[in-house]
């Protein structure tokens, strides 16, 4: 497991709380957003501001930390690529478990995955991967800027918007080769015309 930086702006102290079941405290700080805080798509900026609302309780097991995250995601509508801004207010839940007790855990309970079990380490308690685990599945998969955006042509890539009456002659390409011979049947119709005359 890796050691937790204590003065990385998303650890708490558990020595503010205790181990005394029933005791609380709360801490509401700004902090600068990660790196890789959100998908390919729409994500929370790297160092723009995230704040933070937790209030962490003491219970038999460890510390349940609950708390609200507010930010802003940014990225490119899926219809048109416009910049969309994507508020982002997200509450979260976790329990954070003292290292004897999750080794308590673990004897038995043979199936549970130390991957998913968040622990308390030299008495401090890592907020990034909570953060993560609730911000990330929130943010949708296909951002658009509003719902009715009607997007780009799919054959010029003109944005609908400016243009709503844009469109283009299709045909079917099984008669495209056909549509080369018009000037050609066009032409023919014409002397015939003459003909008659």
């Amino acid at each position: 497991m890796k050691h937790l930086d204590a003065a990385s702006p998303f650890a708490l102290d558990a020595k503010d709380v205790g181990r005394r079941p029933g005791s609380m405290s709360e801490v509401r700080r700004t902090v600068a957003a990660p790196d890789d805080f959100g998908t390919d798509v729409l994500a929370v900026a790297p160092g723009s501001p995230m704040d933070l609302d937790v209030r962490l309780e003491s219970v038999h097991e460890g510390i349940l930390v609950t708390g609200t995250v507010d930010a802003t995601a940014t990225g490119a509508c899926v219809r048109c690529l416009d910049d969309i801004d994507l508020p982002v207010d997200v509450r979260f839940q976790e329990l954070f478990v003292w290292p004897d007790r999750a080794q308590h855990h673990r004897q038995v309970a043979a199936e549970l995955d130390a991957d998913e079990e968040h622990t308390i380490e030299d008495d401090v308690i890592d907020l990034d991967p909570v953060l993560r685990d609730a911000v990330l599945p929130s943010l949708p998969f296909q951002p658009v800027c509003r719902e009715d955006c009607p997007g780009l042509c799919p054959q010029c890539g003109a944005r609908l918007e400016d243009d709503p009456d844009h469109q283009h002659e299709l045909i079917d390409p099984r008669w495209a080769s056909l549509e080369a011979l018009r000037p050609l049947a066009e032409g023919a119709g014409g002397d015939d015309e003459e003909k008659r005359t």
